[in-house]
């Protein structure tokens, strides 16, 4: 089934379904899959590393896919060799997008702000941005503190007041046609999906990782920002990320200041992220993993995901038509 929105008919797309820029899981190949499926495809540019988002936009073969960059980390001529590409869009998530947005503006390329705050859309609104992610804490990976079901709806009153040719999506806790038709309802245009397209065979993920999050439930998740401090990455404060529980998580959440001076533990995690190992490393996923039971193609869960939300909005418009 189809499902037209301002999203599918800004944007030229079948579904109104975006693929989450996750931070390598999302490569080529998955995007081109979500592409290919339909929706717009983000490869995950995460800290802007050149050599791989060259390879990632290689893996894609051609395929209409857009880029996705952690705006604190984002240099201008990574941003600009992206650019080059003509990608179908760039997303910008996690600071002020208006360093960047005159940049996308030139290239004459469709800019997606996600934010995670009234404030933050606020400067999306100021950046020009032509779709706003409206991104809950539910969602795997790093966020911030606002649900999805409460700021979606608050920021589509922002844009109809100020500027209602700007489109929205939701993002955060979407893993089915439920999340899809509640996300429609509540006033955004589409959605991004994260943790279910991660759950994909396109994506770049150890098998290891897919096995620890199918025996998951969103019970099984927490917000921290231990993984950074392993890792040495310099993180805002305000953004943490949701995660699955394990040893790692057990042994350091709440004792940050302990894990800043261990002499190993950075390198442990480290091990454990090269292996695959879900109990040493973290696997970053978000409260939906307590909603996926397979590993399956992305194109398979898109069209599931549309035909179930289609029949859930036709059910419900039938129900007040009588």
């Amino acid at each position: 089934m189809a499902l037209r929105t301002r999203l599918t008919e800004r944007m030229e797309l079948e579904h109104p379904v975006v693929l989450a820029p996750m931070a390598f899981p999302a490569g080529g190949r998955l995007a081109a899959a979500v592409s290919e499926a339909g929706g717009l495809g983000l490869i995950g540019g995460g800290y802007g590393n050149a050599e791989w988002v060259d390879e990632q936009f290689d893996a894609a073969a051609g395929a209409a896919v857009g880029c996705g960059f952690i705006t604190w980390s984002l240099e201008p001529a990574v941003l600009d060799d992206v650019l080059q590409r003509r990608p179908r869009a760039i997303l910008l998530s996690f600071g002020d997008p208006r360093r960047f947005a005159p940049q996308v503006r030139a290239a004459g390329v469709p800019l997606l702000c996600q934010v995670q705050t009234r404030a933050d859309a606020e400067l999306a609104l100021d950046a020009g941005a032509e779709v706003i992610v409206a991104q809950g804490a539910e969602a795997g990976g790093h966020g911030d503190r606002r649900g999805t079901f409460t700021l979606v709806p608050e920021l589509a009153d922002l844009i109809a007041a100020q500027a209602p040719e700007t489109l929205l999506c939701a993002a955060g806790g979407v893993a089915d046609g439920r999340g899809l038709a509640a996300a429609l309802t509540l006033g955004a245009d589409g959605v991004l999906v994260g943790s279910r397209l991660w759950a994909t065979k396109e994506a770049e993920v150890p098998e290891a990782m897919h096995a620890a999050a199918l025996a998951a439930t969103g019970d099984d998740t927490v917000r921290t920002s231990v993984m950074d401090i392993a890792r040495g990455l310099d993180w805002p404060e305000r953004f943490t990320a949701r995660v699955l529980r394990n040893r790692f998580t057990e042994d350091w959440h709440g004792r940050e200041a302990d894990l800043r001076v261990s002499p190993d533990a950075g390198s442990a995690w480290s091990a454990g992220w090269s292996t695959g190992d879900p109990e040493r490393a973290n696997t970053f996923v978000g409260e939906a993993v307590g909603l996926i039971g397979a590993i399956e193609p992305a194109g398979n869960v898109i069209e599931r995901m549309v035909d179930e939300a289609a029949v859930l909005l036709r059910a419900s418009a039938d129900d007040a038509a009588r």
